[in-house]
């Protein structure tokens, strides 16, 4: 039997109250939601905090350094005190480390230029330092219920199944954005761009759709063409590039360990590190100070735009580092230096 979609632009009243009903119902909860019907605005330091966080990072994985940022930093104005190697340390594992320093910038900002509370718009969000049209957008929709166009990953995956656009992911994007801004109302702004992501997160998956529980199935030209899978539409990739590189840990014999602070721009900019070499094809073995350095092996790691092998050098010996106890340096170190550390105190 052919199925056929209805319209989702020309049918969006029920299409959208669909959707709505089916995330009043099943909404996830999480730390930084008020959750729908429940009277109570989200606290737009919280939505930023969170959707900072979650920008390339899983919701269990933002979950648990969400929780400990509110505790400690329960405030924008707290955070803005924060000592900068502070807040990189707590950062220390969300990767994509510009965000931490923009986060502070940020949070600066808005303490100091607006008397601690966000501004309320689009236009005002986006005034902020290291806060782009996406986070503007869900921070305007989700904290202060106004008609923002909230468009992430899982949205643009709803948004191509909805229409099965086949045009290929990035090219698609404009469009998919446009399609989504056709079934923004301000009628409950936040819980619908609230909905739209939970039913990408937990319904409209990259793998598996679970089409026969979806709302808004009845509207889905994706579902319709018995291959919702498919879409957004994806060129294959480019093979990641690999670098390689070492890593020295170096050990003074007193329980503690050499790090060092890299420069502010840049990859990992601002974090405390191992020191390394080049990264790079070739790179030259050149330890930071002199001294009977051995073999540790070597470790993997994969960032968004290259892989890279460190092998891992160590020795005991003295200098001009930052010297710190060898239990807690990994807590303060970003996992590719922190997976080389376990694998020198081995």
């Amino acid at each position: 039997m052919t199925v056929v979609a209805r319209s989702a632009s020309e049918d969006k009243d029920a299409l959208r109250a669909a959707l709505l009903g089916w995330y009043d119902a099943a909404a996830r909860t999480l730390p930084w939601r008020a959750g729908p019907g429940s009277g109570t605005r989200t606290d737009p330091y919280r939505v930023w905090l969170s959707e900072v966080m979650l920008q390339q990072t899983t919701v269990p994985h933002a979950t648990p350094y969400f929780l400990k940022f509110t505790e400690r930093w329960p405030m924008v104005g707290d955070l803005a005190a924060a000592p900068d190697a502070e807040l990189m340390a707590a950062w220390a594992g969300l990767g994509y480390y510009a965000r931490a320093r923009n986060l502070l910038a940020c949070a600066r900002a808005v303490a100091s230029d607006h008397g601690g509370v966000f501004p309320d718009t689009e236009a005002g969000l986006r005034a902020l330092p290291g806060v782009g049209a996406y986070t503007a957008a869900a921070v305007a929709a989700i904290a202060f219920d106004r008609e923002a166009n909230v468009v992430d990953g899982n949205v643009e995956r709803v948004m191509a199944r909805l229409s099965a656009v086949e045009t290929p992911v990035p090219a698609a994007r404009p469009e998919l954005a446009r399609l989504a801004g056709l079934l923004v109302t301000d009628q409950r702004p936040g819980d619908w761009a609230q909905a739209l992501m939970d039913l990408g997160a937990t319904v409209c998956r990259p793998k598996s759709p679970a089409c026969l529980v979806c709302p808004v199935r009845d509207w889905c030209a994706g579902y319709a063409s018995g291959a919702p899978e498919r879409f957004p539409v994806k060129l294959k990739k480019a093979d990641r590039p690999h670098r390689q590189g070492f890593a020295y840990v170096l050990r003074d014999g007193d329980g503690r360990v050499a790090l060092v602070q890299r420069p502010a721009k840049g990859l990992l900019g601002g974090m405390m590190g191992l020191p390394t070499s080049d990264w790079g094809a070739t790179p030259a073995d050149s330890p930071p100070v002199e001294a009977d350095w051995t073999d540790a092996g070597a470790i993997e790691h994969v960032f968004t735009h290259f892989s890279l092998t460190l092998s891992v050098r160590v020795a005991t010996g003295q200098g001009e580092f930052v010297w710190t106890a060898e239990d807690a340096a990994a807590k303060a170190l970003p996992t590719v230096f922190a997976k080389a550390l376990t694998r020198g105190l081995a």
